[in-house]
């Protein structure tokens, strides 16, 4: 009698109620971070609220659509994992620059096409580069990435660039008062709701901030209920060189991110990851970040939060984060429900940026600590690409007197960092030493954590955050 040959976690289907409960708790814990992103860019260039509102469901409704071709796949797009897609932080700095001096929006969405192309292209071949990548790069990157945007949290704390209040205490006592709650709740609320902190944080400061006038809800009416984000609804894309440039660090940044994700939900779930599915999730990746270009958003990454959800839960259908990309294709319909979000004050956005990013930094460091300090130069590697990378953010005004294109890679600290740690790491790890001196016994290992090249590869590519 033929038997049927037993499904595999990841591709079991839960009951209808379990999916919507589960896939529900993911669209919770990425919320918060998704949202981010779009309320950066458009609040730096001072975008209306109903452009915000706009701009924020036009990400729900492509993280979804990000989010189903990463999980369902069709075929050689997809990693087929319980895999949640986002837009990444890596690109904030980056975006804001070129939005703000470099051509708007039509800029930022022509870098993020020819970047989304890119990674497409890069994806088959991208695991053969990926021992320039350890944790030793990998870990400086992110913390960066934290640091240049904890300024961001700062000024919403304060009330927000340009505020008539900017700096009054009722403004940072309620970015204080949201810190609080997300402490709070990380410390003493059961761990599902702890995996959602930040976003009960926002919840409970804007229930506070009401009554105290903080709030103007004034283009919640002017919202439509019910509407679809089209291609290029702030104009056709423009192409500039330096624009593009400064993306495609930064798509190099994602696929470093992206590949750690893959391969730590891969153990996680016991179908390990190999070099074509690998492909195929950096290659959902690049289409991802494509359509974000055309729907007015922004490039696409797996979302790490969710990844520790994963581990968390022991959930590994990708159904399930399938169904939560559902969810965000029929919110990002909602343009009522961009327009609350839009409406939500600065100083609540401020005190629970703090935790996010911050998180990210300390992720770095996590990374960071696996790496081996001892008899090498991997310190200096460190505190260069740090110091190259805060130097723009504590000055933003250092690079003024160079060429545009240069200011365009160099003043953003991600692309700045990132630029000097790779450089750094192969000058230090990678190439041959003077025969006879100290370095010798160590060039091609210390980068590396654990000993051989080979050895350090398979380390970067189950360790890089």
């Amino acid at each position: 009698m033929a038997t049927t040959a037993p499904v595999h976690p990841v591709d079991e289907v839960p009951p209808v109620r379990q999916l919507a409960a589960f896939g529900l708790q993911h669209v919770l814990a990425m919320y918060a971070g998704a949202v981010a992103v779009p309320l950066i860019v458009g609040g730096a260039m001072k975008l209306s609220a109903a452009d915000l509102a706009y701009l924020i469901t036009a990400d729900l409704l492509v993280c979804g659509i990000a989010t189903l071709i990463q999980c369902i796949g069709f075929w050689r797009f997809g990693v087929r994992l319980p895999i949640m897609q986002g837009c990444t932080f890596a690109a904030v700095s980056p975006m804001v620059l070129i939005g703000t001096t470099g051509g708007g929006l039509p800029a930022i969405y022509g870098s993020v096409i020819v970047a989304g192309l890119a990674i497409v292209l890069l994806a088959p071949v991208f695991g053969r580069l990926l021992r320039f990548f350890p944790p030793l790069v990998t870990g400086t990157v992110i913390l960066i990435i934290g640091i240049s945007l904890l300024p961001v949290a700062g000024n919403w704390a304060a009330g927000g660039v340009g505020a008539e209040d900017f700096g009054e205490p009722k403004n940072i006592a309620l970015a204080a008062f949201v810190l609080a709650v997300v402490v709070g709740v990380q410390r003493f609320a059961p761990v599902f709701l702890s995996r959602i902190a930040v976003l009960i944080g926002i919840a409970v400061g804007l229930a506070v901030a009401v009554p105290f006038g903080f709030t103007d809800f004034g283009g919640v009416g002017d919202a439509d209920w019910v509407g679809i984000s089209t291609p290029f609804h702030f104009g056709a894309p423009t192409f500039e060189a330096s624009a593009i440039i400064s993306m495609l660090v930064v798509a190099l940044v994602t696929m470093t991110e992206t590949t750690g994700d893959l391969i730590a939900v891969g153990e996680m779930t016991d179908r390990k990851v190999e070099p074509r599915s690998l492909s195929d999730g950096l290659r959902a990746d690049g289409l991802s970040t494509v359509l974000g270009g055309i729907f007015n958003t922004f490039p696409y990454t797996a979302y790490a939060q969710n990844v520790g959800l994963v581990g968390m839960t022991r959930v590994r259908s990708r159904w399930v984060v399938a169904t939560a990309g559902g969810i965000l294709v029929v919110l990002g319909l909602l343009p009522k429900l961009g327009a609350v979000v839009a409406a939500i004050p600065a100083p609540v956005l401020g005190g629970a940026g703090l935790v996010m990013f911050g998180t990210v930094a300390a992720s770095g460091l996590k990374t960071l600590a696996q790496v081996d300090f001892k008899g090498n130069n991997n310190l200096t590697v460190v505190a260069v690409s740090v110091a190259m990378g805060v130097l723009p953010v504590g000055v933003p005004t250092i690079y003024e007197k160079f060429p545009d294109w240069f200011q365009t890679v160099m003043n953003s600290g991600i692309s700045a960092g990132c630029l000097t740690a790779i450089v750094l790491n192969l000058l230090f790890n990678h190439l041959p030493a003077k025969a006879g001196s100290a370095d010798a016994s160590v060039t091609e290992t210390a980068g590396l954590p654990g000993g051989g090249v080979e050895e350090g590869v398979q380390k970067s590519r189950e360790e890089v955050v």
